[in-house]
């Protein structure tokens, strides 16, 4: 039942928040960050049947992480866990959501900015000797709103990198 009463908590505070998304009634995303924003980065919460007794799993698993290095990943995981340990036996999704958007800033503070074109670039191009079918199959798995995220990624002169349109091409 309480985990019923923060699923709803969770659902009226994010609803028609963008960055918010449900992926199961036990388990949540966030972005933190615009979109395009090259420091954004998703989290995401799921409760085990024990909790808020026993802490909830975070995980940056998502592929929209994929540019973010994993000691920065990491660091992130270990700086939410304190703040787990804060919480425990709380409903504290939200609290960590809060904590990751209050802190994002210092939490991508080493993350270099520059690699986020070329890797956009890479997935939008592919490589040369991958046939197409190969090349449609890795597209299949990008969500909406990774698609739209990747054509929403500028850079700083806020042209669009390189690339960035040539998925239309190969439909």
């Amino acid at each position: 039942p309480r985990l019923q009463m923060e699923l709803e908590a969770l659902r009226s505070i994010y609803e028609g928040d963008v960055c918010f998304r449900e992926l199961s009634p036990v388990s949540f995303q966030y972005r933190i960050g615009e979109s395009g924003d090259p420091k954004a980065f998703l989290i995401e919460v799921s409760w085990p049947e024990t909790y808020p007794q026993t802490a909830p799993v975070i995980s940056m698993d998502a592929f929209f992480n994929n540019t973010i290095s994993s000691a920065i990943k990491q660091s992130i995981l270990d700086k939410l866990m304190v703040e787990v340990e804060a919480n425990l036996g709380t409903a504290m999704t939200y609290t960590l959501f809060e904590y990751a958007k209050d802190n994002k800033e210092v939490f991508m503070e080493n993350q270099p900015v520059n690699t986020v074109t070329s890797v956009s670039n890479s997935i939008s191009t592919g490589t040369p000797d991958v046939p197409p079918s190969k090349k449609k199959e890795k597209k299949e798995q990008l969500s909406k709103t990774q698609k739209r995220k990747l054509a929403d990624k500028t850079d700083n002169k806020g042209e669009l990198p390189r690339g960035w349109n040539w998925v239309d091409v190969i439909k």
